[in-house]
C-alpha cells in the first residue's frame, strides 16, 4: 500500500509497504497505535510508546498532542488500512511538510516549523567565481 512516512526533522516521503503488522512496526520502530484525528478517511499509525521511551518529538497532532518518532499516514479501506489516494497524499504531505521543534512557553508548548534536515544537506555549496577580483 502507498503511504506517507513522516520522520522527525525530515520532509514527508511516499513509500510502498506491504501493510501487514510487521511492516507497520518496522517503519515506526515498535508497537503500533492508530489514531483517527481527521474527517478524511486516513489513519496516523505511530509508535504506541514513543513518548514513554524517549523517541524524538516529531509533529504536532492538531492542538492536543505531539507525535513522537516516525509515523505513517495511510488511507482507510472497508476493513483495514489502505493506500492513500493521490489527493490525500498531497494534502497530508503539505500538512506535515515542515518539521517542527517544540518549546515550552509558560504552561503552553509551541511548535516552531523548521527546514527539513534532508533539504539542508541537499543545498548546493556556493561556487567560487573564476573571475579575478578588481
Amino acid at each position: 500500500m502507498d503511504v506517507l512516512i513522516v520522520e522527525p526533522e525530515k520532509a514527508p516521503r511516499m513509500a510502498s509497504i506491504t501493510g501487514d503488522l510487521k511492516s507497520l512496526q518496522q517503519v515506526v520502530g515498535g508497537y503500533i497505535e492508530a489514531v483517527y484525528p481527521y474527517d478524511d478517511p486516513v489513519a496516523i499509525v505511530c509508535h504506541s510508546e514513543g513518548k514513554l521511551i524517549g523517541l524524538p518529538l516529531n509533529r504536532k497532532l492538531e492542538d492536543y498532542d505531539i507525535i513522537a518518532g516516525t509515523f505513517i499516514v495511510c488511507g482507510l479501506g472497508e476493513d483495514d488500512f489502505d493506500s492513500l489516494t493521490p489527493e490525500l497524499a498531497e494534502k497530508y504531505r503539505e500538512k506535515y511538510a515542515a518539521p517542527e521543534i517544540f518549546m515550552k512557553m509558560g504552561s503552553h508548548i509551541v511548535a516552531i516549523p523548521v527546514k527539513p534536515k534532508d533539504e539542508l544537506h541537499m543545498a548546493k555549496p556556493k561556487q567560487k567565481s573564476t573571475e579575478p577580483e578588481l
